[in-house]
């Protein structure tokens, strides 16, 4: 952000504008309010939009910092910085969404909601307590499964043999231990990542836990439904057989392209941003939800990647390549490791390389995201 848009910026659910330091009292209850909510700036200096600039000393980070650790607990370090702004210095606090809820100021839980900070509700600070001891899903135990119920021969064979192509390197450890070091196994029991990644019938433990795919003849579903399919068993084979049907059933068209001699063979698509598409849903997914399933739907002039569970508040469409979450960290990391996904979240930036980079210049993919779901349609470009 520039030093324009940051004057013209009014206060909002991650920005607050403070005189001077010896607001830091008052400033302190809205650190507190954004560390429980979405994370957000102070900046020191600025008062109704105008530069009025803040004495600093090394004194006075010091004790900015200070102060912060001291209150709010559970302790945090937030990132102190001076800014130059119109020949006058501006001190910027800043803290990122905590990952460790409820934050507390002098015993007191705080929330941001717009400009103001209430005090989170006796409900929401005990729900907030209780996800804080259940963690991630995926990483929670199947208490209904045993280490039986993975597909050791899957974890020795295919599972080890892409490991090691991708990293480059042998596993000595057992099967047993390297799930355990993924997080796939726990207390010597198997995860819900471990039985949605690895179990011999991942279903039987989450029946919602697929894709279900139709294709349509048109372009809405009143069309005649030319097919119906539901991809089960591990996120691996999810993730491949529905990928191969997509591949074979969207067109490959004969065209000439604007330098070349001869006609050449494009997808209908993108196939990596296909590919991204569904392996996203499947990392994605709130499994935690097992009323909904991952449904896709091909029409003759788009696709739809519909989706259980919205995206977090402070991802938007037009943010989503610049902020990283993980609804499902250990599902996502194993993912990772033999290249299924983009492990440095960097998805996205080449769904949208790859949709310039086509010759026939498909529209750009559309995200529409709720509270508890999200639809991504990609667009035909067999009419281009």
């Amino acid at each position: 952000m520039d030093i324009k848009e940051i004057i013209e910026k009014e206060e909002s659910e991650t920005t607050e504008f403070k005189k001077s330091t010896a607001q830091l009292e008052k400033a302190l209850k809205s650190i507190c309010g954004f560390l429980n909510h979405r994370g957000g700036v102070v900046y020191f200096g600025i008062d109704d939009g105008k530069v009025v600039g803040q004495e600093v000393s090394d004194r006075t980070l010091k004790s900015i910092s200070q102060k912060i650790r001291q209150k709010i607990k559970p302790e945090i370090t937030p990132e102190v910085k001076v800014l130059e702004i119109m020949g006058k210095r501006v001190i910027e606090v800043t803290v990122n969404e905590g990952g460790n809820k409820p934050y507390y100021l002098t015993g007191i839980a705080y929330k941001r909601i717009g400009t103001e900070n209430p005090i989170i509700s006796p409900e929401e600070l005990e729900k907030l307590i209780l996800n804080k001891k259940k963690g991630y899903w995926d990483r929670q135990t199947c208490e209904d499964a045993a280490l039986d119920d993975i597909d050791w021969e899957f974890v020795k064979g295919d599972f080890i043999y892409s490991y090691e192509k991708t990293s480059k390197k042998i596993i000595e450890s057992e099967p047993v231990n390297l799930l355990r070091s993924l997080g796939c196994i726990k207390n010597d029991k198997p995860t819900n990542a471990g039985i949605l990644l690895f179990g011999k019938n991942p279903q039987k433990f989450f029946p919602n836990a697929y894709i279900a795919l139709g294709r349509y003849k048109g372009k809405e579903v009143f069309g005649e439904k030319l097919d119906y399919k539901e991809f089960t068993k591990k996120l691996f084979q999810q993730i491949d057989n529905c990928n191969t049907y997509l591949v074979e059933h969207t067109a490959l068209m004969s065209k000439l392209v604007p330098g070349e001699v001869r006609r050449k063979d494009i997808p209908e698509y993108g196939m990596f941003s296909v590919r991204e598409l569904i392996t996203n849903a499947v990392c994605h997914r709130n499994y935690e939800d097992q009323g909904g399933k991952i449904i896709i739907k091909v029409f003759d002039d788009k696709i739809e990647f519909y989706n259980i569970g919205g995206l977090p508040e402070w991802i938007s469409p037009e943010n989503i390549t610049s902020e990283q979450y993980s609804r499902n960290p250990t599902i996502t990391k194993v993912l990772a490791k033999v290249e299924y996904i983009e492990e440095l979240g960097e998805g996205w930036d080449k769904i949208i390389k790859e949709h310039i980079e086509h010759p026939l210049n498909p529209e750009m993919p559309e995200i529409k995201s709720t509270t508890n779901s999200t639809l991504v349609t990609m667009f035909s470009t067999k009419e281009k």
